[in-house]
This record gives structure tokens, C-alpha cells and sequence, in this order.
């Protein structure tokens, strides 16, 4: 048999137009056959699709950089209230600032002439300020109230137990991922906590408490080791991309599912721009998954998912 020349697989771009009555399933359809990160996003939405569509499937969720400041709690919320995350692993600045919006406080809007804000006058100010969105302090003065009236069963508890125990302290009713994650039984990892506003306040004001990494990495393995099939989104990278990725690298199964957002490049060798291809070679993501790095910033990227995810799934009841 005559072996296929590579211009046979190949097919035309789609130069697509837009209508006002598209909605974000057609875009994503049309993207599919564009190219660059186009593409890229309309095959991290198709494959996110097929994590949920698989019942065997565990989605693994990491989340990393100033996600919620930037005005995406209600993303992740939604992306945990859908069904569309079922392991949240993040940083504990994440959670800090879940925290604050859950209390009643609020990050606020800058100028996007950011680089020419004084900075020495916001410090004066108590301003806090991260690139053109602002924190004052009286909302780690409020955090701190909070935390310091805990009652906290037990000092050695994983932080992922704590972080349960936590969520169940928030007042109810508001858009809080902690608060959610706590009464869906949906588990927060959090492998570097202490690096964050939060464990500082608590170290602090609850001296004994000695929460335990290690069960939460036993936990993390046993939930990986477990899975029949394993999903990963990755957002932006760092800790809580290796924590679950080392958590798959020491299981059957690797990932089958694979998709990566990210704006780190691969030539520094560092995790957060590590390729998806990369990790096969560690074996934890398959050889054969279906994966996608979409180069974007993620306040760009996650909401179109999850505006694609909704509708397709409305459209499949």
C-alpha cells in the first residue's frame, strides 16, 4: 500500500465570518479549523469536553497566579458548581483572596497605565497593588479578624482537611470556592499554603497548629492511582502543576487528557512553560492523549471554556 504524502492530511483554513447571532459553540467550531492559538483554544475546549463526556474520567484542576484578584472567582466557582472540576489544586494566595470577596470585601479596578502608578504614594496610602488592581490592607486587617477567632479541631490535620474546615466557617450564600468546594465534598490541595497572607495570619494567631503536608501527598497519589482515566487543565503552571503532576507520574495511568494555559515559554526549563509533550517523556501524560497548550493569558482563556462547556451541555440535556 502506497504510504500517504504529508499534503494529504492537509485541508484549507477556515477564513470564517462572525454573526451577530453566533453564539460562543459556533465560534469555537469555526476556531477549530483557524489556526495559532485560535486553534489551540477551540482543541482545549473540545478536549475538556470529552474529559467531562467520559464518566471514567477525574479532572484534575491547577490553578496558579492572581486568578481570583483579576475578577475570576466566579469563573472557577462556576467551573466547580458545573461538575467541570472534580480536584482543585492552588496556591494560597488564590484562597486569600477567595477569602476576602467572601467576607464582603473587594479588590479594586485601576488604570491600565499601570506602570506609571506611584507606587510609593499607594504604600502611603495602605494601597496594595497588583499590576492595575488594588487591595487595601483594611481587607487583611479584615481576613485576619476572621482567622483569628477560628476554632480549629485539630492542630495536625492535612491542610486539605483544613482547608474543608475552613470553607465550612464562610457565611453561606455568597460566590466562595472554598465554601463550595466544602459542601461538594470537592478537595483543595494547596502543597505550598504557607507561602501565602493566610498562613502567615494563622501561623500567628493559632502557634500550635502543625498542619500535614505529607498526608496530602499521600492523598494526592492515592486519588491519582485510583483514577480509571485522568483529565488535566492546568493553569499557568508552578506548584500546583507539579503537585499534580507528580502525583501521575508514579501511577498506571497516566493523563489521557491534557490541556495546558500558559504565557512561560519552554526554553527556561521552568515548569509553568514546560510543554504537554515534555511530561510524556516522565510518563505522566499519555503518549497517545489528546492534549493543548494555549498560549494566553488565562483571564482571556478560561472564561471562553467555560462560556463553551455551559452551552454544550445545556444544548446535550
Amino acid at each position: 500500500m502506497k504510504p500517504q504524502k504529508f499534503k494529504e492530511f492537509l485541508k484549507d483554513v477556515n477564513q470564517f465570518h462572525i454573526k451577530p447571532e453566533d453564539g460562543i459553540a459556533n465560534l469555537i467550531s469555526n476556531l477549530s479549523n483557524t489556526g495559532f492559538n485560535a486553534k489551540r483554544l477551540a482543541l482545549g475546549c473540545k478536549i475538556y469536553e470529552e474529559m467531562i463526556d467520559d464518566k471514567e474520567c477525574v479532572k484534575f484542576f491547577g490553578l496558579a497566579g492572581a486568578i481570583v484578584p483579576a475578577g475570576m472567582q466566579g469563573i472557577i466557582f462556576d467551573f466547580i458548581q458545573e461538575g467541570f472540576i472534580d480536584i482543585l489544586v492552588t496556591t494560597g494566595a488564590n484562597l486569600t483572596h477567595d477569602i476576602a470577596e467572601t467576607l464582603g470585601y473587594h479588590h479594586k479596578q485601576g488604570t491600565l497605565k499601570a506602570n506609571n502608578v506611584d507606587d510609593v504614594k499607594l504604600n502611603e496610602e495602605h494601597l496594595n497593588r497588583i499590576y492595575d488592581v488594588f487591595l487595601p490592607n483594611d481587607v487583611y486587617e479584615g481576613i485576619e479578624d476572621f482567622v483569628s477567632g477560628l476554632k480549629i479541631p485539630d492542630d495536625n490535620m492535612s491542610v486539605s482537611s483544613f482547608l474543608k474546615f475552613l470553607g465550612e466557617q464562610l457565611p453561606k450564600d455568597k460566590t466562595s470556592i472554598l465554601r463550595l468546594c466544602a459542601e461538594n465534598d470537592i478537595p483543595i490541595f494547596c502543597p505550598a499554603f504557607t507561602d501565602s497572607g493566610l498562613a502567615l495570619q494563622l501561623g500567628f494567631h493559632h502557634q500550635s497548629l502543625n498542619l500535614n503536608h505529607f498526608e496530602d501527598m499521600r492523598k494526592m497519589v492515592d486519588l491519582a492511582w485510583d483514577a480509571k482515566q485522568a483529565g488535566i487543565c492546568i493553569v499557568g503552571g508552578g506548584v500546583p502543576k507539579n503537585f499534580i503532576m507528580q502525583s501521575l507520574q508514579f501511577c498506571p495511568n497516566s493523563a489521557k487528557y491534557a490541556i495546558q494555559i500558559t504565557l512561560d515559554r519552554p526554553e527556561t526549563g521552568g515548569l509553568s512553560g514546560a510543554t504537554l509533550n515534555e511530561a510524556i517523556s516522565w510518563g505522566k501524560v499519555n503518549k497517545n492523549a489528546k492534549l493543548s497548550t494555549i498560549i494566553s493569558d488565562a483571564t482571556i482563556a478560561l472564561p471562553l471554556i467555560l462560556w463553551y462547556l455551559q452551552n454544550v451541555r445545556k444544548d446535550n440535556k
